[in-house]
């Protein structure tokens, strides 16, 4: 095989969101040829104007991108690649299955113009088998090309987390695969030039996909446990925290906090890998139990909530309770299948009038709850008569280092 050389690539990073946002600018800042493809307008609009309204790049690097590479959202702009790195979300229906609908739409938009030596590198989470049995033959059909003879593929799972200044995309090393091993070397080049805490290759492509899964799963698993016994000691009458506290100082303990479960990874990814399983005949106790525990979390919080109302003796008909926190996770914007909307709307089913400040979330993003009749705090709020801790944003915990009055937090509950 000859050398590679990254004048020989020209990379489009199809989907510009959380995750092919930074992707495409870590390409564009290394030397590469980059075009940038999403299908709504207006976010292409936006970042040609050097607006991200996720926060993910800084202003400098927004500028390079937006100087450096081609941003479209027109399918006629991207077919003069030979690259094709497809980062678009996968979801869950409301029956908690998988919803391959973007990953199948992007499938059909790539092999629409994917030519003789492309190779096509997936992002988006799924469950084992997914690139081979659903996007590649997608991609055969659209294209007409023939699969490991005219083009390739390639997966490799993004491991970004959303808000995180600190692992930053290339300081996380990089799981890489792909559908032979002449499309694998150039797979490892192009990330491995871009990826300053290296590469694994994994020796195939399910297990790429497996391992990605498994990562959050894990996370998932814990987090459930540690839920559970935040009911359990929160019943007995003692602190999780200071529980915690004290188990952790053996080495070999896990330290985790409480938590309703939200987002687009931990919170999703379990259902794919569970819908594989049960298709494969096996059924996933573990993983279907913490699911459980930690989807009705919400309920448990809002139940220990009432209680606090009771023993307050807060008249809730005269009382605005105000939620400081809405995203799925502390600093950050990301408001993806956060929770934080399920206990605001099981607090106001209680006819409790409700008000809400995130000082980092897009004000846009809160329409929806503000037309609900719900209160938003577009400015940090002069006067709160009862705080509902949610999201543990720096900005909310300086607030309240000064803040008097009552506060409701579900991972220290005191009712003392």
């Amino acid at each position: 095989m000859k050398n590679l050389n990254k004048e020989d690539y020209k990379i489009c990073v199809v989907g510009l969101g959380y995750v092919g946002l930074p992707l495409a600018a870590r390409f564009s800042s290394m030397g590469y040829e980059v075009t940038g493809f999403d299908i709504k307008k207006e976010r292409i609009n936006q970042l040609k104007n050097q607006i991200d309204v996720n926060n993910d790049l800084s202003e400098k690097n927004l500028k390079a991108l937006s100087e450096k590479s081609k941003l479209t959202s027109s399918i006629d702009e991207i077919d003069n690649n030979n690259i094709y790195i497809v980062t678009v979300p996968t979801p869950i229906n409301d029956d908690k299955t998988p919803d391959l609908k973007p990953i199948k739409a992007s499938s059909e938009l790539v092999g629409s113009v994917i030519k003789k030596g492309s190779i096509v590198i997936f992002e988006s989470t799924v469950y084992p088998g997914v690139t081979d049995e659903v996007c590649t033959p997608i991609l055969e059909e659209k294209s007409s090309l023939i699969f490991n003879v005219e083009f390739s593929t390639g997966y490799s799972p993004e491991r970004i987390v959303p808000g995180d200044k600190i692992h930053t995309i290339e300081k996380i090393k990089k799981v890489v695969s792909a559908s032979n091993k002449e499309a694998l070397k150039v797979v490892s080049f192009l990330y491995s030039s871009i990826i300053e805490a290296g590469i694994h290759q994994a020796p195939s492509i399910k297990v790429a996909e497996a391992a990605k899964v498994t990562e959050n799963i894990q996370r998932d698993v814990n987090i459930a446990l540690i839920n559970e016994m935040h009911q359990l000691y929160t019943a007995i009458g003692i602190s999780t925290n200071d529980v915690i506290d004290a188990a952790s100082t053996k080495w070999n303990f896990m330290k985790l906090t409480p938590g309703i479960v939200g987002g687009h990874c931990i919170s999703i990814d379990p259902y794919y890998l569970m819908h594989k399983s049960e298709m494969s005949g096996y059924t996933p106790n573990i993983m279907r139990a913490s699911r459980k525990i930690n989807d009705e979390m919400s309920k448990w919080v809002v139940e220990k909530f009432l209680q606090f109302i009771d023993i307050k003796d807060i008249n809730i008909k005269k009382t605005e309770i105000t939620f400081l926190g809405y995203s799925f996770k502390e600093n950050c914007s990301d408001t993806r299948n956060t929770k934080v909307k399920d206990l605001i709307n099981l607090v106001k089913g209680q006819g409790i009038n409700v008000g809400l400040w995130d000082p980092i979330v897009n004000p846009q993003e809160l329409r929806e709850l503000q037309d609900q009749g719900i209160k938003i705090y577009t400015e940090k709020p002069n006067k709160i008569e009862c705080a509902f801790l949610c999201v543990n944003h720096d900005e909310i915990i300086t607030f309240l280092e000064g803040y008097t009055g009552l506060i409701f937090d579900y991972k220290n509950i005191d009712f003392n």
